[in-house]
């Protein structure tokens, strides 16, 4: 099994270009979306959103604005990967419902609120603030995507390149909502995979004992 884990990470690279004649199917995509709603989140909160592209000319009309990447057009599947901002707030009455799906008594839904108010008393502060804790969050969401779609023989790219405020009124969002946290596509490889380069394991990790 630990083998099959490390199969997926070596096949897994940031794919530049996608065959356009290959489609991911229903089935698999919505496998691959799974594995990113399943991802843990600061205090469960799951401040993020995933919207699906597979319009063309959307597709066509984001490119400029992600540095005219081919993955943009090229994918099968373009995931926007959208990070919560009004959600996390204490005022919007979301983090107060999403502690009590666990059914506690009222004391200790109490006791999470007020720990949640005192650790995240400076991050809440702002929705800059917001934006860089909860697009973290977000960033685990896309990883699992990224894992999940490899274990299946299916290729992405995470993409940072856009212009964010550009990219967020193309898709008309409402930013007080959501914000734009990574551009991620699918697809299928139309090239060979190119060696996959890491520093060596010794120069990572460091045991402490």
């Amino acid at each position: 099994m630990k083998n099959k884990f490390i199969d997926t990470m070596n096949f897994r690279h940031a794919c530049k270009i996608f065959d356009e004649n290959k489609k991911i199917n229903d089935e698999d995509i919505h496998f691959i979306l799974e594995c990113g709603r399943k991802s843990p989140s600061s205090f469960g909160m799951e401040a993020w959103k995933f919207l699906v592209i597979t319009n063309e000319e959307l597709k066509a009309k984001l490119r400029p604005v992600c540095w005219n990447q081919v993955q943009i057009t090229s994918c099968s599947h373009l995931v926007i990967v959208l990070t919560g901002i009004e959600s996390v707030k204490i005022e919007s009455g979301e983090v107060e419902k999403r502690f009590a799906r666990r059914e506690m008594p009222k004391e200790s839904l109490d006791m999470y609120m007020g720990l949640y108010a005192k650790h995240l008393q400076k991050t809440l502060s702002s929705d800059e603030s917001i934006y860089c804790w909860t697009a973290r969050q977000s960033y685990i969401a896309a990883t699992n995507m990224m894992s999940g779609a490899a274990f299946i023989g299916i290729d992405s790219c995470p993409i940072e390149g856009f212009e964010k405020e550009k990219v967020e009124a193309i898709l008309e969002l409402d930013t007080k909502q959501y914000q734009l946290a990574m551009v991620l596509p699918f697809g299928y490889r139309l090239n060979p995979q190119p060696e996959q380069i890491r520093l060596p394991f010794d120069e990572v990790v460091e045991f402490i004992s």
